[in-house]
């Protein structure tokens, strides 16, 4: 398994923001980790990409501890925050190889070229990252997770502010990335999770209460509609 997570845990005094949770995600897959605001979604993330300490419990991702091992964690990882820290008065092309100088690529114009064009930021390449629309800026936090070829690509919140063209574009390029990566897709677009997710872990108030594929869910829960399932479940 790419990533596997035990009684992973995060308390903030009385406060259980994520209570013991356990999953797996697999190579090859998009997992889709859904549920509603304040459910625990983005605290499990920021354990699992090792910017956050959980409390108890463990994560790993490719067999490293995310925190024994946390610089071969971010070696094979790609993580798209929800909001995407750029340095905005970089250009687009100068921070991606920025980037890849971080990690070290051999190659790295050639990587940022490569990277520029999988995630369309061509006609944008020579702006700086504060003149981008949000939808751009959006591809480029992408094009900074993917640059380095990462085993597992975590991303959170990945089409928030695209239009649609750009929504169809992005999800494609996803779906492409899931054929050969572990990914993990936070969103609370249902039709995005639809679209793009092999299973799907629903989180609410810190547990987890389904984790299946979609069809498994609609015939557990006799029902057409994720977002039903959905509203059944976190209410």
């Amino acid at each position: 398994m790419s990533i596997q997570v035990s009684a992973l845990a995060k308390h903030y005094g009385q406060q259980k923001a994520v209570d013991e949770i356990s999953f797996e995600a697999k190579p090859g897959k998009i997992l889709g980790f859904l549920g509603p605001n304040g459910a625990g979604k983005s605290t499990t993330m920021k354990m699992l990409t090792g910017y956050l300490k959980p409390t108890s419990g463990t994560a790993k991702l490719c067999g490293f501890d995310t925190q024994a091992d946390s610089l071969e964690v971010r070696r094979i990882m790609g993580y798209l925050p929800e909001n995407t820290p750029l340095y905005t008065d970089m250009y687009v092309q100068e921070f991606l190889l920025f980037v890849a100088n971080t990690y070290q690529l051999k190659d790295a114009a050639l990587r940022v070229k490569e990277t520029i064009e999988k995630v369309g930021l061509v006609p944008e390449q020579h702006k700086k990252i504060s003149m981008l629309s949000k939808g751009y800026r959006q591809r480029v936090g992408l094009a900074q997770a993917i640059i380095h070829h990462p085993k597992v690509l975590i991303l959170d919140e990945p089409t928030s502010g695209l239009d649609p063209n750009q929504l169809t574009d992005i999800r494609e390029l996803i779906r492409n990335l899931g054929k050969d990566k572990t990914v993990i897709l936070s969103t609370h677009i249902m039709q995005e999770v639809e679209a793009l997710c092999d299973e799907v872990i629903i989180i609410n108030k810190g547990k987890i209460v389904a984790n299946a594929t979609i069809t498994e869910l609609k015939n557990e829960h006799k029902m057409a509609s994720l977002e039903d399932i959905f509203r059944k479940l976190t209410s």
